[in-house]
């Protein structure tokens, strides 16, 4: 999807290598648009192949088909097929590269921390960030929580989070890996529980993980970062018992928050 952070012109094929499984799968499952294109850049990159058929083995024959079915192209074509591949998951491809986030993406560099302290006191608390990406919510509660736990399910995102920690001199945070929908953590164990740009696949089993890990009289609170395009309130968050808390971003469009007091 064209998200315009980065160009995917940018970034060479290989990069693919630095994907996750879950990374993968979706590509393999969801790209029939640019079938052609994944055939002709998997031909000329038989490693790339050979990786993805590794760790996926249920799609070793479709990716046979793909690269059988490619026929020879110019450099300039590949170049194009191989940028079509990229450009279809522009996140993920950023994701490889996590330290140019804090200026290519407007949801990190639009976004003010005052906009999290504003609707919870953090002072003291332990805190789970679910989905931490390159740390916008993670370092930002860090600053007043006692202990704040980052789980993230890509590796580069992961080891960013661990350096920048190592680098700014850090102590209160740990990175773990994981998912929204399968945390690895006790019942019960966070005072609040952050997440933004990650509630959305499955509100159900999102929403019901992030609850079974939170206190008693705790918080959930989805903070996402300000966009250029304004955000309506989602009606699949207030139905489930979130108080929907507006702003106008620096981008001048509206930017919703979520909150909601954890009752078991």
């Amino acid at each position: 999807m064209a998200l315009n952070w980065i160009d995917v012109n940018d970034y060479d094929f290989n990069c693919i290598l630095l994907l996750e499984r879950f990374q993968l799968r979706y590509l393999c499952e969801c790209a029939e648009d640019i079938r052609g294109e994944m055939g002709v850049a998997l031909r000329a990159h038989s490693a790339v192949k050979w990786y993805i058929a590794a760790l996926l083995p249920e799609h070793a024959k479709r990716l046979d088909e793909m690269t059988r079915q490619a026929g020879d192209v110019s450099p300039e074509e590949l170049r194009r097929c191989e940028c079509a591949v990229l450009g279809w998951m522009e996140d993920f491809v950023t994701y490889t590269t996590p330290e140019v986030m804090a200026t290519h993406c407007p949801f990190v560099y639009g976004w003010d921390k005052a906009r999290l302290y504003e609707i919870a006191d953090l002072t003291g608390k332990r805190v789970l960030d679910v989905g931490s990406g390159n740390g916008r919510l993670t370092f930002a509660a860090a600053e007043k929580a006692a202990e704040v736990f980052a789980v993230e399910p890509v590796g580069t995102l992961r080891h960013f989070l661990q350096e920048s920690c190592k680098a700014r001199g850090i102590r209160n945070v740990r990175v773990t890996e994981g998912f929204a929908e399968d945390l690895p953590y006790p019942d019960s164990t966070f005072d609040v529980v952050l997440s933004g740009h990650v509630v959305g696949d499955d509100y159900d089993a999102e929403i019901a993980e992030m609850t079974r890990v939170c206190k008693p009289g705790g918080l959930i609170l989805d903070v996402p970062g300000d966009q250029r395009n304004p955000a309506a309130i989602k009606q699949e968050m207030v139905s489930r018992g979130f108080e929907a808390l507006p702003y106008t971003g620096s981008f001048g469009a509206q930017v919703v928050r979520y909150r909601k007091v954890v009752k078991k």
